[in-house]
Protein backbone atom coordinates (compact mmCIF):
# COMPACT_ATOMS: atom_id res chain seq x y z
CA UNK A 1 0.00 0.00 0.00
CA UNK A 2 1.17 3.35 -1.15
CA UNK A 3 0.43 6.36 1.29
CA UNK A 4 1.87 9.96 0.77
CA UNK A 5 0.30 13.12 0.25
CA UNK A 6 1.17 15.49 -2.63
CA UNK A 7 4.21 17.80 -2.33
CA UNK A 8 3.65 21.59 -2.42
CA UNK A 9 5.53 24.70 -2.84
CA UNK A 10 8.29 26.07 -5.05
CA UNK A 11 10.98 26.08 -2.30
CA UNK A 12 12.66 22.75 -3.54
CA UNK A 13 12.18 23.22 -7.26
CA UNK A 14 14.86 22.64 -9.45
CA UNK A 15 15.88 25.64 -12.21
CA UNK A 16 18.40 26.06 -15.05
CA UNK A 17 21.17 28.67 -15.46
CA UNK A 18 18.34 30.85 -17.14
CA UNK A 19 15.90 30.64 -14.08
CA UNK A 20 13.33 28.12 -16.26
CA UNK A 21 11.36 25.37 -14.23
CA UNK A 22 12.55 21.97 -14.47
CA UNK A 23 9.52 19.43 -14.60
CA UNK A 24 9.55 15.93 -15.11
CA UNK A 25 6.59 13.64 -16.37
CA UNK A 26 5.59 10.55 -17.59
CA UNK A 27 3.94 8.48 -20.11
CA UNK A 28 2.34 5.49 -17.84
CA UNK A 29 1.07 2.80 -20.44
CA UNK A 30 0.27 -0.91 -20.85
CA UNK A 31 -0.75 -3.32 -22.83
CA UNK A 32 -4.41 -4.55 -23.67
CA UNK A 33 -5.24 -8.26 -22.50
CA UNK A 34 -6.96 -10.79 -24.99
CA UNK A 35 -10.27 -11.90 -23.48
CA UNK A 36 -8.07 -15.07 -22.58
CA UNK A 37 -5.79 -13.22 -20.43
CA UNK A 38 -2.81 -13.36 -22.10
CA UNK A 39 -1.78 -9.69 -23.54
CA UNK A 40 -1.49 -8.68 -26.86
CA UNK A 41 0.44 -5.86 -29.07
CA UNK A 42 -2.33 -3.41 -28.04
CA UNK A 43 -0.81 -0.56 -26.52
CA UNK A 44 -2.93 1.99 -23.91
CA UNK A 45 -1.77 4.96 -22.47
CA UNK A 46 -3.08 6.66 -19.19
CA UNK A 47 -3.98 10.34 -19.18
CA UNK A 48 -4.97 12.66 -16.24
CA UNK A 49 -7.22 16.21 -16.48
CA UNK A 50 -5.84 19.02 -14.83
CA UNK A 51 -6.41 20.38 -11.64
CA UNK A 52 -8.02 23.83 -13.04
CA UNK A 53 -9.85 22.60 -15.61
CA UNK A 54 -10.87 19.40 -17.87
CA UNK A 55 -8.06 19.51 -20.33
CA UNK A 56 -6.12 16.18 -20.61
CA UNK A 57 -2.77 15.78 -20.68
CA UNK A 58 0.34 13.26 -18.91
CA UNK A 59 1.66 13.42 -14.78
CA UNK A 60 4.06 15.73 -14.93
CA UNK A 61 5.38 18.44 -12.30
CA UNK A 62 8.19 19.80 -10.56
CA UNK A 63 12.03 18.18 -10.18
CA UNK A 64 12.78 18.32 -6.78
CA UNK A 65 16.41 18.89 -5.07
CA UNK A 66 15.84 16.16 -3.42
CA UNK A 67 15.32 13.59 -6.15
CA UNK A 68 16.60 12.30 -9.35
CA UNK A 69 14.31 12.72 -13.05
CA UNK A 70 13.11 9.03 -12.92
CA UNK A 71 12.23 9.34 -8.60
CA UNK A 72 10.50 12.51 -9.49
CA UNK A 73 9.06 11.24 -12.59
CA UNK A 74 7.40 8.32 -10.32
CA UNK A 75 6.45 10.53 -7.81
CA UNK A 76 4.39 12.55 -10.06
CA UNK A 77 2.75 9.17 -11.30
CA UNK A 78 1.61 8.14 -8.05
CA UNK A 79 0.32 11.47 -6.61
CA UNK A 80 -1.53 12.74 -9.79
CA UNK A 81 -2.58 9.73 -11.50
CA UNK A 82 -2.23 7.36 -8.91
CA UNK A 83 -0.01 4.46 -10.94
CA UNK A 84 3.27 2.66 -10.24
CA UNK A 85 5.49 1.10 -12.51
CA UNK A 86 8.85 0.81 -13.92
CA UNK A 87 10.29 4.44 -15.33
CA UNK A 88 12.03 3.69 -18.74
CA UNK A 89 14.52 5.72 -20.45
CA UNK A 90 14.49 9.46 -21.19
CA UNK A 91 12.36 10.03 -24.11
CA UNK A 92 13.60 13.59 -24.21
CA UNK A 93 13.77 17.34 -23.37
CA UNK A 94 11.52 19.98 -24.11
CA UNK A 95 11.91 23.49 -23.61
CA UNK A 96 8.08 24.99 -23.64
CA UNK A 97 6.19 27.90 -22.29
CA UNK A 98 3.67 27.52 -19.78
CA UNK A 99 0.43 29.19 -21.15
CA UNK A 100 -1.12 29.81 -17.75
CA UNK A 101 1.80 31.57 -16.29
CA UNK A 102 4.11 33.28 -19.23
CA UNK A 103 6.88 31.60 -18.75
CA UNK A 104 9.24 29.42 -19.87
CA UNK A 105 10.60 25.34 -18.52
CA UNK A 106 12.52 22.98 -19.17
CA UNK A 107 10.52 19.42 -19.95
CA UNK A 108 12.07 15.95 -19.23
CA UNK A 109 9.43 13.05 -19.88
CA UNK A 110 9.87 9.38 -19.59
CA UNK A 111 7.72 6.18 -20.32
CA UNK A 112 6.27 4.15 -17.07
CA UNK A 113 5.13 0.73 -17.77
CA UNK A 114 2.10 0.39 -15.25
CA UNK A 115 2.37 -2.62 -12.54
CA UNK A 116 -0.11 -1.40 -10.64
CA UNK A 117 -3.29 1.04 -10.42
CA UNK A 118 -4.15 2.41 -6.90
CA UNK A 119 -7.62 2.78 -5.77
CA UNK A 120 -6.71 5.63 -3.85
CA UNK A 121 -4.18 8.31 -4.77
CA UNK A 122 -2.88 11.70 -3.42
CA UNK A 123 -5.40 13.71 -6.23
CA UNK A 124 -8.02 11.12 -7.12
CA UNK A 125 -10.42 13.89 -5.97
CA UNK A 126 -9.19 16.75 -8.40
CA UNK A 127 -8.37 14.87 -11.09
CA UNK A 128 -9.84 12.07 -13.31
CA UNK A 129 -7.55 9.32 -15.36
CA UNK A 130 -8.51 7.58 -18.31
CA UNK A 131 -6.85 4.85 -20.16
CA UNK A 132 -7.47 5.15 -24.19
CA UNK A 133 -5.22 4.43 -27.36
CA UNK A 134 -2.17 6.37 -28.30
CA UNK A 135 -4.73 7.86 -31.28
CA UNK A 136 -7.14 9.38 -28.86
CA UNK A 137 -4.55 10.25 -26.25
CA UNK A 138 -2.74 12.07 -28.73
CA UNK A 139 -6.15 13.97 -29.90
CA UNK A 140 -6.99 14.78 -26.61
CA UNK A 141 -3.82 16.03 -24.83
CA UNK A 142 -3.41 19.41 -24.71
CA UNK A 143 0.94 19.67 -24.80
CA UNK A 144 2.60 19.92 -28.26
CA UNK A 145 5.70 18.63 -25.87
CA UNK A 146 4.11 15.72 -24.96
CA UNK A 147 2.61 14.65 -28.01
CA UNK A 148 6.08 14.61 -29.35
CA UNK A 149 6.60 12.28 -26.57
CA UNK A 150 4.09 9.86 -26.99
CA UNK A 151 4.93 9.63 -30.66
CA UNK A 152 8.85 9.01 -29.41
CA UNK A 153 7.18 6.39 -27.08
CA UNK A 154 5.57 4.90 -29.81
CA UNK A 155 8.19 4.25 -32.51
CA UNK A 156 10.50 3.06 -29.39
CA UNK A 157 8.06 0.12 -28.54
CA UNK A 158 7.28 -0.34 -32.19
CA UNK A 159 11.32 -0.83 -33.03
CA UNK A 160 12.05 -2.84 -29.89
CA UNK A 161 8.22 -5.17 -31.20
CA UNK A 162 9.91 -5.55 -34.72
CA UNK A 163 13.16 -6.44 -33.07
CA UNK A 164 11.83 -9.32 -31.10
CA UNK A 165 10.06 -10.52 -33.92
CA UNK A 166 12.70 -10.55 -36.18
CA UNK A 167 15.17 -12.52 -33.56
CA UNK A 168 11.98 -15.04 -32.90
CA UNK A 169 11.90 -16.19 -36.51
CA UNK A 170 15.96 -16.23 -36.92
CA UNK A 171 16.01 -18.66 -34.26
CA UNK A 172 13.33 -21.07 -35.72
Amino acid sequence: MVCLVSRTGRHLQRYDDLGRRRVVGCIPYRYKRNSDGTLSTDLEVLVISSQKCQKMMFPKGGWELDESKEQAALRESIEEAGVIGKVECELGKWDFMSKRYGTFYEGYMFPLLVKEELALWPEQNVRQRTWMSVKEARDVCQHWWMKEALDILVERLTSLQQHKEQNISTCL
